[in-house]
């Protein structure tokens, strides 16, 4: 007897960055193109979309990539160009909508 592996899609998982008034947009643009490499348009998007809206979708990928990606976010300091500044900016993962379902 021949054992095959089953392809099974892994679970996806969003990064979103929360607002909050403690980050200027220049850090927020430095800190999106230093961690994710985005380029200056994509950077100014998302902090133009957490200023307007209050959370923006960074990346969707597996669980471990999405929790590295988060503590990047919340290791990445305070913005110094900002003195009410106390520390990094906020993160969390969610699942992504259209997960594969659980395994049984």
């Amino acid at each position: 007897m021949e054992f095959r592996q089953k392809d099974v899609e892994s679970p996806l998982f969003r990064v979103v960055l929360l607002d909050d008034d403690d980050h200027s947009y220049d850090y927020v643009i430095e800190m999106l193109q230093k961690i994710f490499f985005f380029g200056f348009e994509q950077a100014l998007n998302h902090a133009q979309e957490v200023d307007a809206i209050g959370r923006t979708v960074l990346i969707i990928c597996e669980l471990p990539e999405a929790e590295f990606a988060r503590d990047q976010i919340h290791g990445y300091g305070r913005d110094p160009r900002l003195e009410r500044s106390k520390g990094s900016m906020s993160a969390v993962v969610e699942p992504a909508p259209g997960n594969p379902a659980p395994a049984r």
